[in-house]
């Protein structure tokens, strides 16, 4: 493991970067340099999320979706889970916040999902990353290109209708 020169280290401090020097992670890397509060989902990160809190079940069509998150008809079922009970907190929910939404009806089912990524990722919209989610909890992979993006995923569709939430982005309070 090579040494960091102390001068890169307190520069490095300043600016809000952390390097911790440990052992190598369990596949045999050095572990990467991380930034303060940022959050990255990966493809583990919303494994078993039906178990997490749920927080809300709405029935029926709700006019707000529109054609978005799938099946918004009669026979439709949405169900809002949040890991760990999360809670806003001054009208903003904390970095790591994960949420999971399940619309199910007779006709589709759709798995969408939230995380509070932080760090500027996105503060125009308050660091949101949207996500379409397998079962499993797998992010959902189209044309080898992995759908997420706040502002990208679904043309903008996902930030362009969460920015109306009256709490952080988010309907279910």
């Amino acid at each position: 493991m090579k040494r960091t020169p102390l001068l890169l280290t307190l520069v490095m401090a300043l600016t809000g970067m952390i390097y911790l020097q440990s052992c190598k992670d369990d596949d045999g890397t050095e572990p990467e340099p991380t930034t303060n509060n940022e959050f990255i989902a990966d493809d583990a990160t919303f494994a078993n999320w039906a178990s997490w809190d749920l927080v809300d079940t709405k029935n029926g069509v709700d006019p707000a979706l529109g054609g978005a998150h799938a099946g918004n008809d009669s026979t439709a079922v949405r169900k809002i889970y949040v890991k760990d009970g999360q809670k806003a907190v001054n009208g903003a929910y904390p970095v790591g916040t994960l949420v999971v939404k399940h619309m199910k009806a007779d006709s589709a089912e759709m798995i969408t999902a939230m995380a509070k990524r932080g760090n500027g990722f996105d503060a125009a919209n308050n660091d949101w990353e949207y996500f379409v989610i397998q079962a499993d909890g797998k992010i959902v992979v189209d044309g080898g290109t992995t759908m997420r993006g706040s502002t990208g995923l679904m043309n903008g569709m996902c930030v362009g209708c969460h920015a109306k939430a009256t709490t952080d982005y988010i309907f279910t309070e």
